[in-house]
């Protein structure tokens, strides 16, 4: 699921009473779209915010240990005692604590799974130089290219000279899948399978 102001909400006020016996204070809960953080505690001019990332998809459970993560963050700074770090010693008793006592499974930080990576890929259709490059060892190579075309011909170039390729072929693409590699005009290539790569470039246009 991704999740929402009322599912936050209804969530902190529940773990509230459940985890923390209602005595944590009103907070600002907001939705964000950070790709590196799912769940994230702060505070400016004594005012704490709980902001979570509506880029992941993930199971109801997770988000709800994320929302009691964020709370012991809150639960800490509200009671005015210094952690030895961010996730020092208070915080790992008090995330012991509820795991134990209400079966939670509150972790330090979340991991990705290959399946959630993907589910976070960008999806937005945008226009990619893809270069497919042939080398004489019969390894295939991937590159993105501005989208210029003294920098296309000096890749093509370069490439070449280097005496390692046969061939390149080159397509612009609008296939999201792209979005996940780098741009750049350095003489360099991702190596990956050629069928995996084609796969994405059914209704590119060769240039």
């Amino acid at each position: 699921m991704i999740p929402t102001l009322p599912f936050l909400r209804e969530s902190f006020d529940r773990f509230n009473l459940l985890c923390f016996q209602g005595s944590l204070p009103s907070v600002t809960l907001q939705l964000g779209r950070s790709r590196r953080t799912i769940g994230l505690f702060s505070c400016r001019n004594r005012t704490p915010l709980l902001r979570f990332s509506t880029q992941w998809d993930l199971p109801v459970e997770v988000w709800e240990d994320t929302v009691i993560h964020e709370m012991i963050h809150l639960a800490i700074w509200h009671s005015g005692k210094r952690d030895s770090s961010a996730h020092g010693r208070l915080f790992r008793q008090w995330m012991a604590d509820i795991n134990a006592t209400h079966g939670r499974h509150i972790t330090i930080s979340h991991r990705c799974t290959p399946e959630e990576r993907e589910a976070m890929a960008d999806t937005r259709k945008r226009p990619h130089v893809v270069a497919l490059v042939f080398f004489k060892d019969g390894k295939t190579g991937l590159k993105l290219l501005p989208q210029k075309a003294e920098s296309i011909a000096r890749y093509h170039r370069g490439l070449k000279l280097s005496g390692r390729v046969t061939r390149i072929e080159f397509f612009l693409s609008l296939d999201p899948w792209f979005n996940r590699f780098p741009t750049s005009s350095a003489l360099n290539v991702i190596f990956r399978d050629e069928a995996e790569v084609r796969a994405h470039l059914t209704d590119a246009v060769p240039i």
